[in-house]
């Protein structure tokens, strides 16, 4: 399946296990990627192991950064190819609990996984705006609508506030052919970020919590991230998927 033909789609930490196999698919599909990550290096590995390499172009960006986006974005643009679709995914967490959390760590999540998301929008959006229009992709989380495990308080707060902006970013566009939808993963167990968990208490409750009774892959993520960046989700704006296993149905 081949639903992307050559259009430009960004990534945002595109070089984590998700972010990985996000790009192998759209790659896989037809895509032309902005792999964007901190570590500019990293992203040059990545597009070292995609389909046809020589079409992917590895940008450093630390999303925190608002004139790292226009930079970006500036690049994207000077190609001439446009930007057919934004996959916001760069993330980063916190365990710690309402009265645990330190401010500089609370910010630093915040900074990453909201603000992050919201320059996304206000900058990669607008070129998908200005390019005829297209997909914006927002990876949130379980942990934006339910309260998991009552701890990581920090990101809980801003995945649940990426969830509403969604929202709010998806009617600001929705005549403008902009569509702009969330994808809330559960656990999923080749993130590297939860593989230390296994054998504990954690990873249990991480089971038991799941209907399915197992934890998602990369790829199964992936696989919706390939449907809402494409035409076939032309009519879907300001929707929340869960791919979670049914840890949400209960």
């Amino acid at each position: 399946m081949r639903r992307f033909t050559e259009q430009s789609v960004m990534i945002t930490g595109a070089t984590g296990g998700i972010g990985v196999a996000v790009c192998r698919r759209l790659a896989e599909e037809g895509a032309a990627l902005v792999v964007t990550d901190v570590d500019e290096d990293a992203c040059r590995l990545a597009v070292d192991s995609l389909t046809d390499p020589g079409r992917h172009l590895a940008l450093a960006l630390d999303v925190t950064d608002e004139g790292q986006w226009r930079s970006v974005v500036a690049m994207v643009e000077a190609r001439g190819a446009g930007l057919a679709a934004l996959i916001n995914n760069a993330g980063i967490g916190s365990l710690a609990t309402v009265e645990e959390e330190t401010i500089d760590r609370w910010n630093q999540v915040v900074a990453v996984d909201q603000t992050g998301v919201w320059l996304g929008m206000k900058h990669a959006g607008a070129l998908v705006e200005r390019s005829g229009g297209g997909s914006i992709v927002n990876v949130c989380s379980i942990l934006g609508t339910v309260g998991g495990f009552g701890n990581s308080v920090a990101y809980h707060a801003a995945k649940g506030a990426v969830r509403s902006m969604t929202k709010s970013a998806a009617l600001h566009w929705a005549t403008r052919g902009v569509r702009v939808n969330s994808l809330h993963p559960g656990f999923i167990g080749t993130d590297p970020l939860l593989q230390r968990f296994e054998g504990t208490e954690r990873y249990r409750r991480m089971l038991d919590g799941t209907p399915m009774g197992r934890l998602g892959s990369a790829d199964e993520v992936a696989a919706v991230v390939a449907f809402l960046a494409s035409s076939d989700s032309s009519y879907m704006t300001g929707s929340e998927v869960y791919a979670d296993g049914g840890w949400t149905a209960q």
